[in-house]
């Protein structure tokens, strides 16, 4: 399959896979859920259908013809955000009670936790329908509403879309788009591991790593339903040329345009 390469940078991000109410998690890299989230938000799509089919588009393609194929450039580090809501209002007009009552006063603080990854970075490579990777492009490019990394508040620092119609998207990941380490390889090493995460077998033998609750049925508030989809985990070892430098700007721009890369 066609596929785009998409790059995720940003201060913050945050993916949340299992965490509600009090404590917020992430997962250590970009959930399916939420990708195909970003991708509805671009095209002005609303929650309650954010997953319906494309009938303008020829095959009347949806969000199950995505797979996505993600490079860990950078695992980032865990931070935790310490929230507290409800405080100082008034008796009557804090927060609820489960039986539709108020929190007394002395009680209307509700402590939450929130947690992001800081310095991350991931690259990944998304494939289906050329249709619907064409209409992906240009609303990730012009979108309806502004994407963001996870949370409304975790902004990405550049342009999200390194190229469109890419023939080996994977291919690209393991052998040419520039990586953005978190240390520079040391001189004279020739390759570098790094750590995929794959929605299909990456080898024909190959058992999934971990399940994840990452396939979403209903975006709706307060019907949001989620299907476990198995993952698969590989450390794959890359050329240590492709190491973008301190300053990956300048790589990822020269590789966006098809320019050659310039030393890091």
């Amino acid at each position: 399959m066609n596929g785009l390469l998409l790059r995720l940078s940003g201060l913050l991000q945050s993916w949340g896979e299992r965490g509600v109410f009090h404590q917020r998690d992430t997962s250590a890299f970009p959930t399916r859920s939420a990708l195909i989230g970003m991708f509805a938000a671009a095209q002005g799509r609303t929650r309650d259908h954010a997953l319906d089919p494309y009938p303008d588009l020829p095959g009347t393609p949806s969000h199950h013809d995505l797979q996505f194929t993600i490079r860990i450039d950078r695992p980032g580090r865990l931070y935790r955000d310490f929230h507290t809501v409800g405080g100082g209002y008034p008796h009557n007009q804090g927060l609820h009670r489960a039986d539709g009552g108020h929190r007394p006063q002395n009680a209307s603080t509700l402590v939450s936790q929130r947690d992001y990854l800081a310095d991350a970075v991931f690259t990944l490579a998304v494939q289906g329908p050329d249709p619907l990777l064409a209409h992906i492009a240009d609303t990730l490019t012009h979108p309806r509403f502004a994407p963001y990394l996870g949370r409304r508040a975790c902004l990405p620092d550049e342009p999200l879309l390194l190229r469109d119609q890419v023939e080996d998207p994977v291919g690209e990941l393991l052998h040419h788009v520039p990586l953005s380490l978190a240390h520079q390889p040391r001189t004279g090493t020739a390759h570098v591991p790094v750590t995929f995460i794959w929605e299909q077998p990456p080898t024909q033998d190959a058992h999934p790593d971990r399940e994840s609750a990452g396939e979403p049925v209903d975006f709706a508030s307060g019907h949001r339903r989620h299907l476990p989809r198995p993952l698969w985990r590989t450390t794959e070892t890359l050329p240590a040329d492709l190491y973008a430098g301190p300053a990956p700007i300048h790589a990822l721009a020269a590789y966006t345009l098809g320019e050659p890369a310039c030393p890091p």
